[in-house]
């Protein structure tokens, strides 16, 4: 039995809401809403009691892969690991493709965010880097080429 019927989001909890989501927005991502959670439903999902945290879901163009960004407003959050690497377990990046993976990362690098390693290519079809933006989220932009 198949119980996922469609892949919604990816979530993120961050410190700092109104710069991530303008670090996403900077990608090219649009805000589809905003709100603001509290009692006892998010309480119940997120097993926290007093729960309330400011919400803003991100699209990507056409529609399609959404990300959420999430910052409690209480209780205070509680601080990750902003310099993990890619084998360290856990979410550890979300995926975006471009259409110019050098006008992207340089675009990000103007913000002040820089890449994690470096730009690779895969066998010809594919260009991508990693890119930490705020609060240590990894960026993995990516180009088809050839």
């Amino acid at each position: 039995m198949t119980h996922v019927q469609r892949f919604d989001h990816v979530g993120s909890t961050v410190a700092d809401l109104e710069s991530v989501t303008a670090f996403f927005v900077g990608l090219g991502l649009e805000i589809e809403g905003t709100g603001s959670v509290q009692g006892e439903f998010v309480e119940t999902v997120c097993g926290i009691p007093g729960a309330h945290c400011e919400i803003v879901m991100l699209k990507s163009p056409g529609g399609g892969t959404r990300l959420e960004l999430s910052s409690f407003v209480t209780p205070d959050h509680v601080p990750g690991s902003p310099a993990a690497m890619a084998n360290e377990l856990g979410l550890r990046n979300v995926s975006f493709e471009v259409g110019d993976l050098q006008a992207a990362v340089d675009a990000v690098a103007a913000d002040g965010y820089g890449l994690v390693g470096g730009i690779g290519e895969y066998e010809g079809t594919v260009r991508m880097a990693y890119v930490r933006g705020p609060e240590g989220i990894v960026v993995s932009l990516f180009e088809q080429i050839g």
